[in-house]
Formats: structure tokens, C-alpha cells, sequence
């Protein structure tokens, strides 16, 4: 046996390696490396894509699917944690396509349920994914599991039923503890309140006050994630079908950080997606909306699919393809004006409603149109109501990913006499199933009434058998009384289809205070899902569990199943019993059947068969198994459909091919029950007797005659033989061979010179089912009779002529030759030997006025002449929906004039028209087409638009929307285009906006004044003339909707520092309407006349030519119209390069220290930011380093003076530009003395060196600008060395990290990191030793 070690062993680590953690991209995946860096090229383990946890009904097939990556590649292995994996009940299996790695559970059980890991792993490192499968278990299993349990729980001392209260004795608290699919919580944060019931039903979850106290506890936890990446996060859609066969979720959300990456999840794995929404997975971002999309859909990508943005879970929604099909399709309709046309379809499973589209459009419910359903949501209906030629399309029905669709043909009015009349509304509809589809709807009802009645008829079965055991059980085991609690049962929902389908919740009522009602937004949502509870509970009788199972005896694990074989073949029935040692007894139609030689009865293990062989009509009927009792039945049907002898069909099959004007015939032999239906086709077009078609029909065999074959007769002939039980069909090919069909054209001249003529065609459109051997030519000069034989010319559709005398015209013959003959001639246009220069073409044609009989059209003469006189015109006409264009006059008599009357037309038809120019080269490019036009006398005006609105509008745009004019017939025609004018308040004159007729009823006026005033009106014209125009009820101003004022800049500066003497700029970009005012102001007052502003419509620009220190100010831009106002301000710091301080002067007041004093910077009462920086030279070190820095004060003590040294100091001034020069100090030194040594005891004297505290150097006042360091300093003396301690309004700064503070031999120094509003206030030192205290304050502004 295959074992693999259980999970837990865990792998030791080899000599020499290491583990470290790493991240992958997926979620739920530990990466654990082996080396500390990756060779070149060298990879982990990964996983692409994870197993995810399962949940199945025992029984069915379980599997895990993985994908992994890694170089090398790595190995893969599973594992769980209680058992092992054997070869018997597991299987492993490795898809190198696709890369997929499986572990298959065929016929899952209970004992498997498990906690999976899959490994991958390689010399580099290993991957770990953990999975969990949870097995359902159903029917007899169940109840044999449960007898086990209890004979566990007898062999125990405790009784049971203790057991059992003190598990309720648990309080309700502890519910938290159960774990359901992470699926379904992800499923409910992103759901709305109404579809939590069905969401719980479906995952089995019936403890509604749990679930929301777990889910508000989830999503709040999901909140606090979301709130690191997303700024906003609303209008989530969840993921649906969209009727051209894709789907798409969406949502709005405002990103923290614009370079977030956004990852797309199904299952666990993650997809790629693309901005391009042509491929399979795609997104659409417009603004703060997002949405995905997932093209071509397809079963496969049904599933979880979640959103995620660097790791953290936003969007989870489930997509879910209905399992349905067309049983009858929709088919084409054909109707007559004015008509209903219906379309019907029946579905495979019920379905509320389904996608109906009209022309790619989706059709609603409406006046023009009617969807209905029948009552068992089968049969899905779509009238088309009042059919118009404009109805006429393709109609589709869609359910799921499924879809049907049929043509809708509406008929015009034939009759002359209602040509340009409005006829009048049929009550008749076209199209619709009929009696058929209502028989298939039926059948269909009926089949999953019988698989619903079966479900519960199993259910009932199991429900009474535990029902009997529980009744046996009964008196042996009651339940002890218990006064204090009462254990009351939850029911099992939907207990009338699958009775084990749901666990048993154990509730406890005790007489103790009630729990706090819920949340109030939650009262709603409990008090339904308590009422649907109470509405689902049924009362159980007798012990909770029965201590004992009787046997259920043997039954059948697997029923007989209905069969359908072919006449002359064998027929299987097969049955499983739940034991082996049970003989089973066969019966057809009642009667006990017993083993023969065509009968065989054959028992393995818990199987049961019955064969049956080369099986007759007379084996047809009812077949029953019966087993202890126990029996099921099935049906055998024989069936004798028709059938053909592969070697005929063989012979069949094989092309013919004949001459044309000879037969052809075709003779096929078939068996099966008659009567037979016999049907030939010639490519799909059935074929009847008639003279050239003889068909003979027997029981046996059929023939087919073909007599003079054509041409045409070339294709595919298929036999079609049908008969109650099946249908089978033969096709086969037919060649007839002709000759070929003439070239085609048109010629092409490819050159045209003094020397040489070269032209090209196209083969014929059919070759005569030979290919083209060899073209032949003729030439004749223009002006002779003679033709001159040029002879075949080769496999190429090309000619080059070099005999040719310039300024000559030649015209050609072209025939085609195969091995079956020549094909009839084309005859090329007269070539001009020499360059041609053919006129331009004229302007599209105008129509000047058109009638029924008569259409007037004019035109202006080409540019381009061609450098010859213009001979004349030609004029086409071509009907709207053809292709070809007819000449309207004689080819050989050209148009004189640039106008012509087309008298040539049919009243009602439309046409269009194009003319080209002729010169002495020829005829010219045909003109752009003119506009349709319908030949009819002239039409009425038609009447005024209606719903005119303005849709949006700008400080020079306006866009208006309206709907067309109503027509009716003799009054008022229908509109051919609009015309939008517009008057100004001050002007009384109309202006037109547009030119020409506008066909949309949408138009955006450009070109408008700001905020000016105008009148604004929209008439209808056609043919017939302008309608009456329909004005606005109100002037409008041009200006966009009203809009508060809000800055657009994503970050906007609040500090500058400009160096004086350079200029200053201050962008504010914002949105606004109508135009705001802008204000600015520095420090609250106004602008100085040297600074400049600059203002548009969408930014406000400040600037200083020339900034000096006086500019130094906090500046403020107000922005207000009617609806609001918004300001910000900007802090601008104009500073220059710091003057060096003054002379520098040293002292020492201690030994071994030396006070450093300078005279300050003249800049020093400039600017409040300045400051000093110290630096020490040491005559031995002979570097300079820094010892003091941000010194507000003009003087320093620096320490650790040793003599024999030299010393040198600079002081810089320092600002936000840089540092100062530097002053320089003389050298300090203190000479060592080297004495004789000598020692006199003077009389010794009590003397006493002791002094209270003192400050020899007070604090004093500072004011810092915020977000900077500030130093507070002073000097204390004292003997024994006093104890100084910081306050700020008399609360101790010495413990607060915020605060650094030093004593160095007397100079107390208190460092603020960050300065901040919270950090000004008064500050004491005070200094204490047992002979006395001493303090000294100062105050601390922080300046914004």
C-alpha cells in the first residue's frame, strides 16, 4: 500500500540549511526558503493556484485541484492530518497540458473528512497549502454511523443523557465557535439584507442571531483592513449575466494610493486582467467606477470572485450559471403589417424570467411589447406587438449562457391602392408553438414532477424508518426530568425533501434574564428570520437520540434504471442490494424468468444482472427485481430505427462524377420497421419526382435518377430515412463536369501607354469543376472589322499588349479553356493606346424636387476635366437595400446638361442616384451617392416636437434632447430632420444653429456667451417643408449646472520658502459654477498692488515679481459664487543666505571648559528661524567637527577642554536657505605646568564648600515655528550637585520620551523634537539639593 507520512511529522531541517519565511502572492500560502540567496534563474515553490476547502454529499467524487510553479520543478505530495492516504480510496493524477495537479476521492465517505496539505518542494525551498473537506453524510450511512456512536457511548460509564445537558448547559456565547465555509462570510459582507435568508439556506445555517453577530464582528474587522487602502467604497453591484453573453460586477471606490495594484481572484486563483475589455477578463475604470468584466461566459467560470488591492479583501460575489436549456427554440415569423407576431420557447428547468432582445437591443416589457411566463415557468412568451417594417430582425431569447434566435419578416402592403395610406390594426397573430409546445412543456412538467415525487417519496422512506427505530427505542431509554431546563429541538428545513439533510441544533430554555435585544438596525432582520423559523419548526416525540438501531434488512443501494437497445442487440439491467448473501428474483410483465441461453441472471458481490441477448420485440416490457422483500422496476424498450450495412454505406459514400447531359443514380439499402419515411436532398433542397428526377422507395432499399445532369446539379445529394424509432441519413457527392463559365469583370487597365496596353480580369465564377488551363485572346483595332487571334496566353487572368500604335483603340476578346472546352466570351471597354486622363467626379447629386412619376436632380461639373471638354453625363439610380446601380440614360447618349429629370422611377420605391462625367478618354469616377429620396408626391409639414429639454450645459455649450413629432396620416407627415435656432435675450431676430437637417432629436449649440441669456426653439422639417417650431418654457444661461466650489489638485502646498529676490507662484486649480469671485489675502488683509492675480474659469494664479522678507506672510485664497464658498491657505517663507555673526570672544568661568560668545548675525532680527551651528578644531584630531547646532542664544560652553591642546571655533548662521560664512575665534590653550614638587601642610582650616542651588544663566523666552527642533537651556551651581527637574505647567517632563534632556557639569539643556500647538506653555527648571531649591521659567510660543 501507498502510505504517505501524516502531516504533523514534520520534516528536520539538513546541516547547512536554513527556513525563511516568505510571502506569496497568493493568499493562504507559507513559502519556506532553504537557502539564504536564490542562484540566477532559481525559484521556490508557489502555488498559482490553491486548493480550496469542499463541501459534498457522501457518495460523489471529491477532488482538490493545484497548480504550482518553481525552478526547479517541484515535487508534489498530499497529506492530512488523522489517517493516511492510500491508493485504494485515493488517486493522484497530473495534467502536463495544463500543469494541474489532482488528488481524487472517487465515492467519498464520511471518515474522510479531513484536514488536507499539499506540498510542493524542491532543493530551494517548499510551499504548503492547508484545505478542509467536509463530507455530508445521507440516508442508511447516516443511521449506521449513529448506531455506532451509541454503542461507543453505552461502553462508556457516563450515560448519555448527561452528556446531553451538559452540553446544553453551554451558554449561547459559545456558539462563535462554529466554523462555516469562508465562502459563505465572504458571500454575506458583500450581499444585501434581503438575500441573507437564501444565502443561510444554502449553506445550511438556520441560527440567524449568530450568523449577524458574527457577520457585524467580520465586517468590521474587513472595515478596519479596507480603511489602509481604500479612501471610499460604495455602490457595490454583484456579478450578473448580461444578454450578449457576458458578465460584469461593479463598484466605486477612491484609492489611498493611486499606484495600488488590484488583483482579481475566482476560487482562490488568481486571473489575469486586462483595461482592454475585449479579452476574457477585463476592467473599465471611468473616474472612481469600477468595472470587471468576463467575456465569452462559459460553465467554467462559475465561482467566488474576489477583489483584492495589495492583499486586502474589498469585493466578493458569486457567480452562478443557471443549468438550463431550449427544449423548442425559437422560430422564424413571418407577419403582415399591423400584425402580432409571437415568439414561444420551452426551457429544460423553470425559470422566472428570461432575456428577450429585439435587433442586439434588450426588450422590456411595454406598450410594444409583451413577455409573459406560464404558470410553470416552462413556456416563455414575447409578442410583438402592431408589426412595422421597422420591426423586421433577429430576435434572440437568452437564459444563462444559452440563447436562441429567429427572424422576424414583416410584410408590406401589396395592394396599389393603399400605397402611402395607413392600414389598418389586425387582430391576428403570427407564430407561436401551438399544441406542440404545450405537449413539450407538459412532458417536461410531468418528468420533474416524477424526479421531485421520487426525492420525497426517499425522504418519507428514511423519515419513517428512523421514525420506527425511534419508537422501539423509547421505552428503554427516557429521558430523565429535569425541572430547571428544557431541551426543545430545532427543525430541520425543507424536512419534506431530504429528511437528514440538516443537523439537529440543541437549544436550551432556562429561567434566567433575558439577553439584550440586538442592534436596532438589526431588530427587522431578526424578527423575519425568527417568524421564518418558527414557521420551519417541527416537534419532536421520544428520546433526542435512540440508544438502539434495529436492522433495516437488506434493501437496494441502487435501482433498476429504464433501458432502450436496438433490435438484435443485448440489454443489461443492473441493481446493487446492500448485502451480498441475498438471492434476487427477476420478473418480466409479472412471470419469474429464469436462466437460458439468451437470458443470463448473474450475481457479483451486492450486483444484480440481468442480460438479456440479441433481444426481440417480444423482450419488450416490464422487468422487477424483488429481494427480501424489497423490489424495483424498470422498463426495457426495443426499438428497430432504421439502419444501413457500412459496406454499402461505404459505397455510398463515394463521390460520382459524370459529363453534363449525362445520369446519374444512387441506390442505398436499409433495414428497419415500417413504415419508413424516404427523403432525398440536393444541397438541403429536397428533391420531388419530376422529369429529370426519378425516385424509387421500397421497404428494403431506395434509388435516385438524375437525367441530363447540369452544372448546377453539382453538390451534396443526401438520403434521409425516418421511421418512429430514430432517423439515419447518408450523404454523398456529385461532380458534374462542364465547360467553364465566361471570365469575369470588370477589366482593369494596369497600363496604358504609346507602347504597350496591360490589363487584367477575374477567373470564372465556376470552372466547370476542372481548373483553367489556358486563356485565349482576340484583338481588334478600333475602326476595322477584322479580328487579330493573339492565341492562349498561359494560367495568369493578365494581358500585356506591346503591339500597339499610340493614340489607337483596341478592344478584346477573353476566353477561358479547361480540359472540358472553352468558356463563351468577354468583351473588354475600348483601350486607348497612350495615357489616359479620365475627369474627376461631379458633385453629389441634389434633388430639386420629386414626385411619383418624376424625380428632378442637378449637380455641378467636376474640378478635374481630364484636360478635355466635358462630353457629358451619365446618371445611375440604385433602390435602397440593392447593389446594383442602373444607367438611367442611353450609354451612347449622354447628358448635356448638369440637371436631369429621372422619369423612370415607381411610385413608393426609394432611390438613390450618382453621376460621373465623360471626356474623349471615357467615362470618369462615379460621384458620392445623393441622399435617398422616395418617389412620391411632396409630403405634408410635419407637426411640433414634444419633451424638449435642456440635458446639459457649459459656460458655451448647451445640449438638447426631444422626442419626434407625432404623425398622422393627411395632417401631418413624418420628420425628416430638425433645425435648432437660437436668439439671444437682446436680439429679436432668430438664428439657425444648424445648416442642414439633423437626423438625431439630440443637438449640443456651441459658440455661447458666459453667463448670457438666450431664447432656444427645435422644428421639424421635411419634403413637405418646416413645422411649427416648440420653444423652451424659460430663457437659459450659459453656464454649467450649479456646482459648490472645490479644489481639484490632489495635493496642494501649504509652506514654501523662496529665496528673496526670486518670484513667486501660487497655482489653485478648482470647479466652480457659476463663475466664483476669488479673493486673496495675505495675513488676513489684502494683497499688496505689487502682487499680481490670475483668474479663469478653472484656476486662480498669485505671483510676486520680486518676493522680499517682508512677503514673508501666510496667504489665502477665497473662493465664493451662489452656492458656497471654499478657502485654503499657503504659508511662503521669503528668506536670503544668513549674514555671519560677529567677532567671537572665549572665556573660562569652569576649568576644563571654555564659553564660547559671538555677536549675533544682522539677520538675526530678520528672521525668527535663524540660528547658530558651532564647530570645534582640536590641534591633535585637526578636523573640524560639530558640537553645537540649532543655538538660538549667542553663546556656548564647550567641555572636555584638555590642556596641551589647541582649540579653534567657527560660528555659523544657519536659516532655511543654508549656512552664513564663518566667524572665526582666536586659538585657545591651556598650558600645561610642570612644578617641583612640594608639599607645605598649611594649618588645617574646617572649611565648607557647600551652596544651595543657583541659576547662574536663567532661562529664557522662546518662540519656535511648528514642526521644528527647539533648544531651552540654562546654567545651575550648586554644592553637593543639585537635582534639576523639568516642568510645563507643573507636570514633570523628565519621564516623557517626547522630551530629551541632558546636565552637563551644570548646563541643563532640554531638547523638543517636533515642535506642536500642544507644545507651548510655560517651562520651569527646578534645581534642589538638601541645602535649598531654586526656579527659573520661561514661556514657549508656537508659531503656526
Amino acid at each position: 500500500m501507498f502510505k504517505i507520512r501524516k502531516a504533523k511529522d514534520e520534516q528536520p531541517t539538513a546541516p547547512g540549511q536554513v527556513k525563511i519565511k516568505k510571502k506569496s502572492r497568493v493568499p493562504g500560502v507559507m513559502i519556506t526558503q532553504y537557502v539564504e540567496e536564490l542562484p540566477d534563474g532559481m525559484t521556490t515553490p508557489d502555488f498559482t493556484r490553491k486548493p480550496i476547502a469542499l463541501t459534498i454529499q457522501e457518495g460523489k467524487m471529491a477532488f482538490f485541484r493545484a497548480i504550482v510553479t518553481g525552478n526547479p520543478t517541484p515535487t508534489v505530495t498530499w497529506v492530512r492530518n488523522n489517517g493516511e492516504i492510500d491508493e485504494e480510496r485515493y488517486k493522484f493524477a497530473y495534467d502536463s497540458v495544463s500543469g494541474e495537479h489532482q488528488l481524487q476521492m472517487p465515492n467519498v465517505c464520511a471518515d474522510q473528512s479531513d484536514t488536507y496539505k499539499c506540498y510542493a518542494r524542491n532543493q530551494f525551498g517548499k510551499a504548503l497549502v492547508t484545505v478542509t473537506l467536509n463530507v455530508i453524510e445521507i440516508g442508511y450511512k447516516k443511521s449506521k454511523a449513529m448506531k455506532e456512536s451509541r454503542t461507543a457511548i453505552r461502553e462508556l460509564p457516563e450515560d448519555f443523557k448527561k452528556n446531553l445537558r451538559s452540553t446544553a448547559d453551554i451558554e449561547p456565547k459559545e456558539e462563535k465557535k462554529r466554523e462555516v465555509d469562508d465562502q459563505f462570510w465572504e458571500l454575506l459582507m458583500s450581499a444585501d439584507k434581503k438575500d441573507y435568508e437564501s444565502i443561510c439556506a444554502e449553506y445550511g445555517v438556520t441560527n440567524f442571531r449568530w450568523m449577524l453577530k458574527k457577520l457585524n464582528e467580520k465586517k468590521i474587522q474587513r472595515e478596519q483592513e479596507q480603511e489602509k487602502v481604500v479612501e471610499k467604497l460604495c455602490n457595490l453591484k454583484p456579478i450578473e449575466l448580461k444578454p450578449t453573453g457576458a458578465a460584469e460586477f461593479e463598484l466605486e471606490m477612491s484609492l489611498k494610493d493611486p499606484t495600488s495594484k488590484i488583483f482579481l481572484f475566482k476560487d482562490g486563483v488568481m486571473i489575469p486582467f486586462d483595461v482592454d475589455t475585449e479579452v476574457k477578463h477585463g476592467l473599465k475604470r471611468v473616474g472612481k467606477k469600477f468595472v470587471f468584466s468576463i467575456n465569452g461566459v462559459n460553465p467554467e467560470d462559475a465561482g467566488l470572485y474576489q477583489l483584492e488591492i495589495d492583499g486586502v479583501k474589498i469585493f466578493s460575489t458569486e457567480l452562478k450559471i443557471p443549468d438550463v436549456d431550449f427544449l423548442v427554440k425559437i422560430q422564424d415569423v413571418k407577419a403582415e403589417e399591423r400584425e402580432d407576431a409571437v415568439f414561444q420557447c420551452v426551457l429544460s428547468h423553470p425559470m422566472k424570467k428570461i432575456t428577450w432582445m429585439g435587433k442586439s437591443n434588450p426588450v422590456e416589457q411595454g406598450e410594444k411589447y409583451d413577455i409573459t411566463t406560464s404558470d410553470d415557468l416552462l413556456i416563455h412568451t414575447l409578442v410583438v406587438k402592431d408589426c412595422l417594417l421597422l420591426d423586421k430582425g433577429i430576435y434572440s431569447a437568452v437564459a444563462g449562457i444559452k440563447s436562441c434566435s429567429a427572424w422576424l419578416i414583416v410584410e408590406g402592403n401589396k395592394d396599389p391602392n393603399m400605397v402611402g395610406k395607413k392600414k389598418a390594426r389586425k387582430t391576428t397573430r403570427a407564430g407561436g408553438g401551438g399544441e406542440d409546445l404545450l405537449k413539450v412543456a407538459q412532458e417536461q412538467q410531468e418528468k420533474l414532477q416524477k424526479e421531485r415525487d421520487e426525492l420525497i417519496a426517499k425522504a418519507k422512506e428514511r423519515a419513517e424508518e428512523e421514525a420506527a427505530a425511534e419508537a422501539r427505542t423509547e421505552v428503554e431509554d427516557r429521558p430523565e426530568p429535569q425541572p430547571q431546563k428544557q431541551v426543545k429541538v430545532k427543525p430541520e428545513t425543507k424536512a419534506d425533501v431530504v429528511a437528514d439533510s440538516e443537523p439537529i441544533v440543541v437549544e436550551e430554555e432556562m429561567s434566567k434574564p433575558e439577553e439584550p435585544a440586538p442592534a436596532k438596525e438589526e431588530e427587522d432582520v431578526l424578527e423575519e428570520e425568527e417568524s421564518v423559523q418558527r414557521k420551519r419548526q417541527r416537534v419532536r416525540t421520544g428520546p433526542l437520540i435512540p440508544e438502539t438501531v434495529i436492522d433495516p434488512g437488506v434493501h437496494f443501494t441502487s435501482g433498476l434504471l429504464d433501458v432502450t437497445v436496438v433490435i438484435g442487440t443485448d440489454a443489461e439491467l443492473l441493481c446493487k442490494l446492500s448485502r451480498e448473501d441475498c438471492d434476487a428474483i427477476w420478473y418480466k410483465d409479472g412471470k419469474e424468468i429464469t436462466a437460458t441461453e439468451d437470458v443470463n441472471i448473474i450475481k457479483e458481490g451486492t450486483c444484480r444482472k440481468l442480460v438479456i441477448k440479441n433481444c426481440t420485440e417480444e423482450d419488450a416490457g416490464m422487468y422487477k427485481c424483488e429481494a427480501d422483500g424489497r423490489k424495483t422496476e424498470a422498463m426495457i424498450n426495443v426499438s428497430d430505427p432504421p439502419r444501413i450495412n457500412p459496406e454499402d454505406l461505404a459505397e455510398f459514400m463515394k463521390p460520382v462524377t459524370i459529363k453534363a447531359g449525362k445520369d446519374a443514380s444512387f441506390k442505398l439499402t436499409f433495414v428497419g420497421r415500417e413504415p419508413m419515411k424516404i427523403q432525398w436532398y440536393n444541397d438541403e433542397e429536397e428533391l420531388m419526382e419530376e422529369t429529370n428526377v426519378k425516385i424509387e422507395k421500397s421497404s428494403s432499399h431506395s434509388r435516385l435518377w438524375l437525367t441530363k445532369c447540369q452544372r448546377r446539379t453539382t453538390g451534396e445529394i443526401k438520403i434521409k430515412i425516418k421511421n418512429e424509432c430514430g432517423t439515419v441519413e447518408a450523404i454523398t457527392q456529385l461532380n458534374v463536369l462542364d465547360k467553364p463559365t465566361p471570365p469575369q469583370g470588370p477589366v482593369d487597365i494596369t497600363e496604358s501607354s504609346s507602347s504597350c496596353i496591360e490589363f487584367k480580369w477575374r477567373p470564372p465564377k465556376d470552372s466547370g469543376g476542372c481548373p483553367v488551363a489556358d486563356y485565349i485572346l482576340e484583338r481588334q483595332q478600333i475602326g476595322r472589322n477584322s479580328w487579330q487571334k493573339l492565341g492562349n496566353i498561359g494560367l495568369e487572368p493578365k494581358f500585356r499588349d506591346t503591339d500597339v500604335d499610340h493614340g489607337r483603340k483596341y478592344c478584346y476578346h477573353i476566353r477561358a479553356e479547361t480540359d472540358h472546352g472553352i468558356s463563351e466570351m468577354i468583351e473588354t471597354d475600348d483601350i486607348q493606346a497612350g495615357t489616359k486622363a479620365y475627369p474627376g467626379p461631379p458633385s453629389s447629386p441634389r434633388i430639386v424636387s420629386a414626385f411619383k412619376d418624376c424625380i428632378n436632380l442637378a449637380w455641378t461639373a467636376p474640378a478635374n476635366t481630364g484636360g478635355t471638354n466635358i462630353l457629358g453625363y451619365n446618371v445611375e439610380k440604385r433602390k435602397n437595400g440593392s447593389n446594383l446601380w442602373g444607367m438611367v440614360n442611353a450609354p451612347d447618349e449622354p447628358i448635356k446638361a448638369k440637371q436631369y429629370a429621372v422619369k423612370d422611377v415607381v411610385e413608393g420605391i426609394e432611390y438613390e442616384f450618382r453621376v460621373s462625367a465623360i471626356n474623349m478618354s471615357g467615362v470618369g469616377e462615379p460621384s458620392v451617392p445623393s441622399e435617398f429620396v422616395i418617389a412620391r408626391d411632396p409630403k405634408k409639414p410635419p407637426g411640433k416636437i414634444t419633451d424638449l429639454k435642456v440635458t446639459d450645459s457649459t459656460y458655451t455649450t448647451l445640449s438638447l434632447s426631444w422626442t419626434k413629432p407625432v404623425e398622422e396620416e393627411g395632417v401631418q407627415d413624418e420628420a425628416k430632420g430638425y433645425f435648432v435656432e437660437l436668439r439671444p435675450a437682446e436680439n429679436p431676430e432668430w438664428g439657425r444653429c444648424n445648416t442642414s437637417p439633423i437626423v438625431m432629436t439630440t443637438y449640443t449649440i456651441v459658440g455661447l456667451k458666459s453667463m448670457a441669456m438666450y431664447w432656444v426653439r427645435v422644428l421639424a422639417t421635411n419634403d413637405g417643408g418646416d413645422g411649427e417650431p416648440q420653444e423652451l418654457d424659460n430663457y437659459i444661461i450659459a453656464m454649467p449646472p450649479p456646482v459648490r466650489p472645490q479644489f481639484t489638485d490632489r495635493k496642494m502646498k501649504n509652506f514654501m520658502v523662496v529665496r528673496a529676490g526670486n518670484s513667486v507662484r501660487i497655482n489653485f486649480n478648482f470647479k466652480a459654477s457659476p463663475m466664483p469671485v476669488i479673493t486673496w489675502l495675505k495675513d488676513g488683509l489684502p494683497l499688496p498692488k505689487y502682487v499680481t492675480v490670475s483668474n479663469t474659469d478653472t484656476s486662480s494664479q498669485l505671483m510676486i515679481p520680486s518676493s522680499e522678507r517682508h512677503d514673508t506672510g501666510i496667504y489665502t485664497i477665497i473662493v465664493k459664487n451662489l452656492v458656497g464658498q471654499e478657502t485654503s491657505s499657503v504659508e511662503i517663507r521669503v528668506t536670503d543666505d544668513p549674514k555671519p555673526p560677529g567677532p567671537v570672544e572665549l572665556e573660562e568661568n569652569v576649568s576644563g571648559t571654555v564659553t564660547v560668545l559671538w555677536t549675533p548675525s544682522p539677520d538675526e532680527k530678520k528672521d525668527d528661524r535663524l540660528h547658530y551651528v558651532v564647530t570645534k578644531h582640536d590641534s591633535v584630531k585637526r578636523t573640524w567637527h560639530t558640537v553645537a547646532d540649532h543655538l538660538f542664544n549667542n553663546r556656548f560652553t564647550a567641555v572636555n577642554i584638555m590642556p596641551g591642546r589647541q582649540y579653534k571655533f567657527r560660528i555659523y548662521a544657519k536659516n532655511d536657505m543654508g549656512l552664513s560664512a564663518a566667524s572665526e575665534s582666536p586659538v585657545w590653550e591651556v598650558k600645561k605646568k610642570k612644578e617641583r614638587f612640594s608639599l607645605k601642610l598649611p594649618a588645617s582650616k574646617n572649611c565648607n564648600f557647600e551652596t544651595p542651588p543657583s541659576f547662574s544663566v536663567p532661562l529664557k523666552m522662546h518662540q519656535s515655528p511648528e514642526s521644528y527642533e527647539c533648544h531651552i537651556s540654562c546654567a545651575v551651581t550648586g554644592n553637593p550637585r543639585p537635582h534639576v527637574t523639568w516642568y510645563k505647567d507643573n507636570i514633570s517632563l523628565n519621564t516623557n520620551t517626547n522630551y530629551y534632556i541632558t546636565n552637563t557639569c551644570g548646563v541643563c539643556s532640554m531638547l523638543i523634537l517636533n515642535v506642536g500647538p500642544k507644545d507651548s506653555g510655560d517651562y520651569t527648571a527646578v534645581a534642589e539639593n538638601y541645602l535649598g531649591r531654586a526656579e527659573c521659567s520661561t514661556k514657549l510660543v508656537v508659531k503656526d
